[in-house]
């Protein structure tokens, strides 16, 4: 055993600040806490930028070509079992000049009364029309499928849009499909049908390729009109739970200060130009355009997925990247696969939880490595399934199970911090300190905000306790809903604060933990008041559960939940307990759901549920809710309204027998 987990000459992860006073308290009247990486925050000062030249995501790029010596700049695959090919930075600087250029001979004016849409996967073309933009102080703003044709189109009347650049045939005419007056123009990366060119004259839109407005822009050459920090740079479209996406408006700054305070955070472990990362999470979202730009700027490369989340780890295998965002789904993914492979062996389990046990103690004496005896005995599969060089990755956009965090340090031997932020705040908010192995908090603010707690009354928590409604000012801040000044009032007060709706805790060591939602509350008829969001993160915790939807009523005096389960965890029960079926004929086995619901409300009662906040009959699904059926946003947020409506008459069914 001491062989095993011996770590002599393995020096571990030097926390740079006390792990036990994480951030810094303001004096004053409210509770508000601060970055320990900024001397001046205490003064109430926030971090916008690491280097006086380097301000813009224009100036960051820039900065990017010197640092990397033309390195490797954008990489993607030609098909499955293809290697990766690279364009370097001075050709993708200028082929986004080109395009640049190009967009103003095709009578788009320079400025920031310009709104260029793209609508694509994560591709080189992306990058390069982002940076085509800013060359012009354009501005951003991407669409994505989630969004649907109705959004889409939304977007495009309010921005006033006349040109987005697209994909494929298939983007291109999920777009004329609902095509408004504004929009005159389809920049199109792949080719497209000549029905679908037809198609787009008889809506008076006009499709150009790609790679002709880049050479028409090269010939006409226009000077660069380079944006101000103040500049936008982006209109971020939220699909919130419910109603019309928001316009999220950011600036350069914004962004400059998001993606610099982590760097600075992250110290020894921040990006360099020897980086490579994968791009999978959606350009669309902040948290991968700020770690992309954030890649940019110090001269790293950045290999973009094939586009199918399917081959996924084909393409890692390929690129082999040493950093990566992530997603608490991709890491539940990794940890049940584990569970699963564990589950019929007697000696893998025992295997696994002492390979576990070992690394986990390394953990806590701040050790992190893929060279021990463990790692090559048990943990391989997983590492080399991440490509087999990952140093770095940064988790966010939900919250991430304590059990999963720890599983994925101790398997994949690599610094993983997590954050805590949102689109208004352009991704982080907070952000763990290396060398903390302590899951289940969000670490400290980052250096461009500060953070404090107000009174939430109509759900007892108090900032005197040192719980409430989490509220944020600074550099990071958005400007406002686009044309939207009435539900900019609504979440940002006349002194700046942004109020996130999320619930918070602050922690003895100074580190944040998320607690609740102040949204989706609703009362029951006998008057008590149920937090669904509450009930389902202690619910999911069963092994048998995957997703859940809690609902209630007011005219009803109990809750019903919609249950997927586990497919591999109820299938093995259901092999062990002698029952035959489907998946789907297991959802409706009467035994199971027994089973299930058992479980789910010895759980509850473990957690200190109420009688009341304890459901009374569930309904097994076999289908996950998913961004594609519309039941997820593309943060993976549950659509509420959605859910509701999808299951409405299982969930009439449930109130019937319970009557």
């Amino acid at each position: 055993m001491t062989c095993c987990t011996c770590c002599v000459g393995v020096a571990p992860v030097r926390a740079p600040i006390s792990l036990l006073d994480q951030s810094d308290s303001i004096k004053g009247p409210e509770l508000v806490r601060v970055s320990k990486f900024y001397k001046e925050a205490k003064n109430g000062r926030f971090l916008r930028y690491l280097h006086d030249d380097t301000r813009t995501l224009y100036e960051t790029f820039r900065r990017g070509v010197k640092e990397s010596n033309n390195g490797n700049c954008l990489g993607w695959r030609d098909g499955p079992n293809k290697p990766y090919v690279w364009q370097t930075y001075n050709e993708t600087l200028l082929r986004a000049k080109n395009f640049g250029s190009g967009l103003l001979c095709q009578g788009v004016a320079p400025g920031q009364t310009t709104f260029v849409g793209i609508y694509a996967q994560n591709c080189p073309e992306w990058i390069m029309t982002e940076q085509a933009a800013y060359c012009y102080s354009m501005v951003i703003v991407p669409l994505y499928d989630t969004l649907g044709a109705n959004a889409c189109a939304f977007i495009i009347n309010q921005t006033e849009m006349s040109l987005v650049v697209c994909e494929d045939d298939k983007k291109a005419n999920l777009l004329l499909d609902e095509a408004p007056r504004c929009l005159r123009k389809l920049i199109t990366i792949r080719e497209v049908s000549p029905s679908t060119h037809q198609r787009a004259r008889s809506r008076g839109v006009e499709i150009l390729k790609f790679s002709d407005v880049e050479i028409q822009g090269a010939q006409k050459d226009h000077p660069c009109i380079p944006p101000q920090p103040e500049n936008l740079c982006t209109i971020c479209y939220t699909s919130g739970t419910t109603g019309m996406p928001k316009g999220v408006m950011l600036s350069h700054e914004n962004v400059v200060a998001s993606m610099c305070s982590v760097t600075m955070q992250l110290g020894e472990h921040r990006p360099t130009k020897h980086d490579v990362m994968i791009s999978f999470l959606p350009l669309a979202h902040m948290l991968e355009r700020c770690c992309e730009n954030a890649l940019y700027m110090v001269g790293g490369a950045v290999g973009f997925y094939s586009g199918d989340i399917r081959r996924l780890a084909d393409d890692l295998g390929a690129l082999k990247p040493t950093m990566m965002p992530a997603v608490p789904r991709l890491l539940n993914r990794l940890y049940d696969k584990a569970q699963s492979e564990i589950a019929s062996s007697k000696i893998k389990k025992l295997l696994f939880n002492m390979a576990l046990s070992a690394k986990e103690s390394e953990l806590k004496r701040g050790i992190i490595r893929s060279d021990s005896v463990w790692d090559k005995l048990v943990f391989r599969k997983v590492r080399e399934g991440m490509g087999g060089r990952l140093r770095i990755m940064v988790v966010g956009s939900a919250p991430l199970a304590g059990n999963v965090l720890t599983f994925a340090r101790c398997a994949l031997g690599c610094l993983i911090v997590e954050g805590y932020g949102q689109t208004e705040c352009t991704a982080p908010v907070t952000l763990t300190v290396q060398g903390d192995h302590v899951p289940e908090h969000v670490g400290p603010p980052v250096a461009c905000c500060k953070v404090k707690l107000v009174d939430v009354p109509e759900m007892e928590y108090y900032a005197a306790q040192g719980q409430g409604e989490i509220c944020v000012q600074g550099a990071n801040v958005f400007k406002g809903y686009f044309k939207e000044p009435e539900k900019t009032r609504e979440v940002i007060d006349q002194y700046g604060w942004h109020h996130t709706g999320d619930i918070g805790k602050w922690l003895p060591n100074g580190t944040l933990k998320i607690i609740d939602r102040r949204k989706h509350i609703f009362k029951l008829s006998q008057g008590e008041y149920i937090v669904p969001e509450k009930i389902e993160n202690i619910y999911i915790k069963s092994q048998y559960v995957e997703q859940v939807f809690v609902h209630g009523e007011s005219l009803k005096s109990c809750i019903v939940a919609v249950v997927v389960p586990n497919v591999d965890v109820v299938k093995c029960w259901a092999l062990e307990n002698g029952i035959k079926g489907t998946f789907s004929a297991l959802c409706e086995n009467e035994k199971v759901k027994k089973m299930i619901i058992e479980d789910m409300l010895n759980r509850g009662k473990q957690a200190g549920l109420k009688t009341f906040e304890q459901v009374k009959d569930i309904y097994l699904h076999p289908d996950p809710f998913s961004v594609q059926n519309g039941l997820l946003t593309p943060t993976l947020k549950a659509k509420r309204p959605e859910i509701k409506s999808y299951f409405k008459p299982q969930i009439e069914d449930m109130y019937k027998q319970l009557e």
